[in-house]
């Protein structure tokens, strides 16, 4: 489930690991004003990155994935205001280990003109 998630018409992220089922649940509603019921991957990730929990709605109830890494951690970004919307792309540069966001990138430019 963590390698893929491409199944899923969103991901989000958020900074917050502490609770269970029920209480990412309400947090995703109340904080975020998201729908945890929907085809909605929710992750998360506490103080330390070296675990994320992941919650799915799967029709009949929440699916609680769990993933801890024997070595390294995860480059999780450290916003608590909001839950980041994520492309299946970062996702899997997150399970890498890699970040979110390239430091650098390559900027779009014109053709020269022949003189």
């Amino acid at each position: 489930m963590f390698n893929s998630a491409s199944e899923f018409d969103q991901i989000y992220i958020v900074t917050d690991l502490r609770s269970g089922i029920d209480g990412l649940s309400a947090l995703i509603q109340q904080k975020f004003q998201l729908n945890p019921f929907q085809n909605v991957l929710f992750l998360f990730c506490g103080r330390r990155t070296d675990r994320i929990k992941g919650l799915v709605w799967e029709g009949d109830g929440f699916l609680m994935l769990y993933k801890r890494l024997e070595n390294g951690q995860f480059q999780w970004p450290r916003t608590e205001e909001a839950a980041r919307n994520i492309t299946l792309q970062q996702f899997r540069w997150l399970t890498k280990g890699l970040t979110l966001d390239p430091k650098k990138k390559v900027c779009q430019s014109s053709p020269k003109r022949a003189i």
